[in-house]
């Protein structure tokens, strides 16, 4: 959720691939320690490609979910990054072959109605930014179903290094073409966000180990309701009630998704 107000506040004033090059580059710095301490034979894995497969699929997902977080109320881009748990169910049974319970299928029929109001086309038009924000939700679905993967063999600690490696990597060409001038107050903005952004993937992966999916869910979800209040305190944002009732649904919806699941 901070690592979402922090993205905001830069996007007025940076390009999002500026804004995503910084924050791997300085989460990689910061597990700088971690390597030294541990010695180089601690990166030896067998996996290389799919980290590599993972940082492709996080960056891609990072683009379109920074651009959301700059161009749609706070509480919406915090809820359009949850629908993830309607995606990864059906892609872990696809591609990892893990069952699929009849839960799951109740609360992806939910969850997308909720997605439905919050599109809210009796308007006339479709807001694109939303869009973009479920296609970052889609990919970074695939992004986590990688790390699921990864995770029987690897720990989080490498996990977070190789995707902050290669995603640095990834993200230099794009930020190097849309380069603006970047002052010392940017700069602790952007440390501040690599700093959150790495700590919550390490706490994120170790919570996943101790516990289920389903008993952390509404931990997960409550996200919504801070970034509601932080964007209504600092940045007046107002939330119609068709996206009220959408926040509803779908929160519902990704907690039961979590549940039914055995992740």
């Amino acid at each position: 959720m901070i690592s979402g107000m922090l993205i905001k506040q830069l996007s007025d004033q940076l390009p999002t691939t500026q804004i995503m090059f910084f924050r791997n580059f300085f989460a990689l710095l910061l597990l700088t320690p971690w390597l030294m301490a541990a010695g180089v034979a601690v990166l030896k894995t067998q996996y290389l490609h799919w980290h590599f497969l993972r940082a492709m699929l996080g960056v891609s997902a990072m683009a379109c979910l920074y651009f959301a977080w700059g161009n749609l109320p706070l509480a919406q881009s915090a809820l359009l990054k949850q629908t993830s748990p309607f995606f990864i169910p059906l892609i872990a049974f696809l591609w990892l072959k893990e069952p699929l319970h009849k839960q799951v299928f109740a609360a992806i029929f939910i969850g997308f109605v909720g997605v439905y109001f919050i599109l809210n086309p009796q308007q006339g038009s479709i807001n694109l930014v939303v869009l973009i924000a479920l296609l970052g939700a889609l990919i970074g679905s695939f992004a986590k179903v990688t790390i699921r993967k990864l995770g029987k063999s690897e720990n989080s600690k490498l996990i977070v290094f190789y995707f902050s490696l290669f995603a640095t990597l990834i993200s230099l060409p794009p930020a190097l073409y849309y380069w603006h001038e970047v002052t010392v107050m940017q700069l602790i903005w952007l440390l501040a966000l690599a700093l959150t952004s790495t700590i919550a993937q390490l706490l994120l992966s170790k919570a996943y180990r101790l516990s289920k999916a389903g008993a952390l869910a509404p931990f997960t979800y409550s996200s919504v309701l801070y970034a509601a209040i932080f964007g209504w305190l600092f940045w007046a944002e107002q939330i119609s009630a068709t996206t009220v009732l959408g926040i509803l649904l779908i929160c519902s919806a990704g907690i039961l998704a979590m549940r039914g699941s055995r992740a």
